[in-house]
Formats: C-alpha cells, sequence, structure tokens
C-alpha cells in the first residue's frame, strides 16, 4: 500500500480540519481532524527525519494553524488557510527529503 507523504498530511490536516469546521459548524470537530492529521504527520516525520525534527516541524504546524487567524484577517479564510498549508507542505518536505 502507498505511504501518503507526510507532507501531503500536514497540508491536508490544515486545509481538512478548516473544511470540517467551516462546513459542520462544529469547531471542535475541525479541531480533531486538524490534530489527528498533526499525530498522523509527526509519527511520519519522526520516522523520516528524527525526533528533533519532528518537534520542529510539529511546533510549524500549530504556528501554521495559529498564523492562519490573523492572515485570514487579511486575505480572507481560504486564501489563508492554502497559504499556511503550502507552507507547512514545503518545510514538512524539506527537512524529510534533506534527512532522507
Amino acid at each position: 500500500m502507498a505511504r501518503i507523504p507526510s507532507a501531503a498530511v500536514a497540508a491536508g490536516g490544515l486545509v481538512g480540519g478548516y473544511g470540517v469546521a467551516r462546513w459542520t459548524g462544529k469547531r471542535p470537530l475541525g479541531g480533531a481532524a486538524l490534530a489527528a492529521a498533526g499525530v498522523a504527520a509527526a509519527r511520519q516525520w519522526r520516522q523520516e527525519a528524527g525526533g528533533k525534527a519532528a518537534a520542529g516541524l510539529g511546533a510549524a504546524y500549530v504556528a501554521a494553524f495559529a498564523g492562519s487567524h490573523p492572515l485570514a484577517k487579511k486575505v480572507g479564510a481560504w486564501p489563508a488557510v492554502f497559504a499556511v498549508a503550502g507552507g507547512m507542505a514545503l518545510a514538512s518536505w524539506a527537512v524529510t527529503r534533506r534527512a532522507g
């Protein structure tokens, strides 16, 4: 079975978490989706690049989520989510590619 790249898992968690919260109207449900993807990505980061890299990327994931909120006030919700998801995917790819 093919493995989904950790960059896609992380970006998908940010986009999917927001989408779930928006479409269901239940923010905790979106948070659960965001957290589940974050845990899955962190496990992969640890396997691919080690514990320090996983911790750093985990912090970046949380920062991306937090940073999307003030960014959304300037550019809109979906553009902000896509921007931070793209940045997170790029960071994940760069760190895991270097380690591999």
